[in-house]
């Protein structure tokens, strides 16, 4: 697909915008004033494949351990800032790769030029991030649809930062209901040439809020829209990072470890699919391999329909069929399947 064109910039060792990959980011849930906790959770997110780590700095503690924690963490860390523009001016100085502040809520105009200022010094680009539930009196009590809110939203802070002849800016739309997040990055999309975050925000758990997200980030991507992503979950955000990538998996848009598929269950069925899948998908989930493994109920349409895929099983009565590419390679009792599938996947990935 054609991705639209925007500005490049730089977070830390990460590009976002023009030609570079969609990026998945997430937040951490720690207090930050917590370095070491907040360090663990970092770690633990890189290692599963997070790319950019947004903290909360709610006050003066949160902001100075942003300078430990900069030190210690493998992937960059964007300070996030609401009203307070000294947070803002401290975290640069501690070392942060980027901000998420939007100019126009942080009081005085020569407050927002100290903090622009530094800004460009440092190189560290600032990302708007406009959300639904929180937009300027003035802009709520106009008779327009909520996209277009946001959009003029965006507009004014846009305006601050030019002003100011600073242009590393990043941009979110972010609003939990679908459509109105889909118009306003479209909207968006056709005026600036910034490179955009993705989001639905307050998607929900885990059931409603992959769905939420899949449509909504999943509809801009295919339309070209889009730089870096979060898929926002009321769950431990391990979960965002792993549903990022699936969604960009199921795009094409990036490889991130096996991509897993499966039928569903039919009549046809003789084994415990549902279960098989599960355990598939467990036993292969950490092969950093760029392969397609497929789980199929029954010998019948297994091989074929999963004929695009590197390797695959299918079950029959009490045993199980391994293919690959297609083809039928062993036919093996059914509790020896995973192992033996195991067994060919290492074999040939040595």
């Amino acid at each position: 697909m054609d991705r639209r064109k925007t500005k490049q910039i730089t977070v830390g060792n990460i590009k976002i915008g023009g030609d570079a990959p969609i990026s998945v980011q997430s937040m951490c849930n720690t207090d930050t004033r917590d370095i070491n906790t907040t360090l663990n959770q970092i770690k633990e997110l890189s290692d599963a494949g997070c790319e950019i780590i947004r903290l909360a700095v709610l006050n003066k503690d949160a902001a100075e351990a942003i300078k430990d924690i900069v030190k210690k963490s493998p992937i960059p860390v964007v300070a996030d800032i609401h009203f307070d523009y000294r947070l803002a001016i401290s975290c640069i100085n501690n070392g942060i790769a980027a901000l998420r502040l939007n100019p126009g809520n942080i009081g005085k105009k020569e407050h927002t030029e100290s903090v622009v200022k530094l800004a460009k010094q440092q190189n560290i680009p600032i990302r708007i991030g406009i959300n639904a539930g929180s937009l300027e009196k003035k802009l709520k009590e106009l008779d327009l649809p909520l996209y277009k809110k946001m959009v003029m939203s965006a507009e004014a802070h846009i305006k601050i930062l030019e002003d100011l002849d600073f242009d590393k800016t990043a941009v979110s739309l972010k609003c939990s209901d679908v459509m109105t997040t889909i118009d306003a990055y479209k909207d968006f999309s056709k005026k600036y040439d910034y490179p955009l975050h993705l989001g639905i925000t307050e998607a929900g758990t885990m059931k409603e809020g992959l769905v939420k997200s899949s449509a909504g980030i999943g509809s801009l991507l295919s339309q070209g829209i889009g730089d870096t992503i979060r898929v926002s979950l009321t769950e431990n955000p391990i979960e965002e990072v792993w549903a990022g990538y699936e969604i960009l998996k199921s795009l094409n848009l990036r490889k991130h470890g096996v991509n897993f598929i499966s039928c569903p269950t039919c009549g046809r069925t003789q084994i415990d699919l549902i279960g098989l899948a599960k355990q598939v998908e467990e036993r292969f989930k950490h092969l950093e391999k760029d392969i397609t493994i497929a789980t199929m109920g029954c010998p019948v349409n297994g091989p074929g329909e999963a004929e695009r895929a590197d390797y695959g099983i299918a079950g029959a009565i009490g045993e199980g069929y391994i293919f690959k590419k297609g083809k039928v390679i062993a036919r093996v009792p059914e509790d020896k399947l995973l192992d033996e599938l195991e067994k060919i996947i290492n074999n040939d990935c040595k």
